[in-house]
């Protein structure tokens, strides 16, 4: 490039200037999101405080009858903290949740299950109970791993197979290839497994993932991402589940 012309040694300024405009753009946004970011976090925490010592009223009330099954995951390294499992049960026990599934994607929880069972204050095993005999006054547990449940849906598969081979007319050759919610759970009754569906998920971990847990059972399940189970707050725990019972449900025809 021939600096000595006027014309190209103006572009090269204009350019190098536009480049460092940008950078400033870019630094500027990417404080302002920074910003944006704690002072959120400041409120979340504030609020959770206030949520926690009953300042803020709409929170004191919740329906938790529309709350029939909720489902905990916790990420790998987390779920090693057996402790913080069990603060975060005994406060579901303490809003009312009746049934509650914990699942880990390596199954220690359920390693640990009757250290968790004796330290949860009315905690029944789910799978010795059934869900239509819990006390009023007990939280049933349900501990799930990845390797949960795989073996039944292959029985449920083939048997949904073995449906549609059957439903195949002579003439051309076409079955029935439809299979619907009640299609499943049938299947999955006739080789012995009982499916909980969780209406609610609450997530405890770094991504905002389902870390694993078992996608078949996530029919119409919300999916709250919860943070670290370190830093758990029981304010937004109640948030999370007063919000998913004021509102009303709509599913699909």
């Amino acid at each position: 490039m021939d600096f000595n012309d006027p014309m190209l040694a103006l572009s090269s300024s204009i350019g190098q200037i536009g480049d460092f405009g940008l950078d400033l753009v870019w630094r500027f946004i990417h404080i302002v999101v920074t910003l944006c970011l704690i002072v959120s976090g400041i409120f979340e925490l504030v609020e959770s405080y206030a949520i926690s010592l009953g300042l803020i009223q709409k929170y004191s009330s919740i329906d938790i009858e529309k709350l029939k099954c909720l489902a905990v995951v916790v990420d790998i390294e987390a779920a090693r903290d057996v402790s913080k499992v069990i603060e975060l049960l005994r406060w579901l026990t303490t809003i009312g949740v009746k049934q509650v599934g914990v699942f880990d994607s390596q199954g220690l929880l359920k390693k640990s299950k009757d250290m968790i069972l004796e330290m949860v204050p009315r905690s029944v095993l789910l799978q010795e109970t059934g869900e239509n005999n819990i006390s009023p006054d007990s939280i049933a547990l349900e501990f799930i791993s990845s390797f949960d449940n795989k073996e039944a849906v292959v029985k449920a598969a083939n048997i949904l197979l073995q449906k549609y081979l059957k439903s195949i007319h002579p003439e051309n050759g076409e079955g029935e290839n439809v299979f619907t919610e009640s299609h499943l759970n049938e299947a999955l009754r006739v080789v012995g497994e009982c499916v909980h569906v969780p209406d609610l998920l609450l997530v405890y971990g770094p991504v905002r993932s389902h870390l694993g847990f078992p996608a078949w059972r996530l029919r119409y399940t919300e999916i709250v991402h919860m943070g670290s189970l370190k830093y758990m707050r029981y304010g937004s725990l109640l948030k999370a589940i007063h919000k998913f019972t004021g509102v009303r449900q709509n599913y699909g025809v």
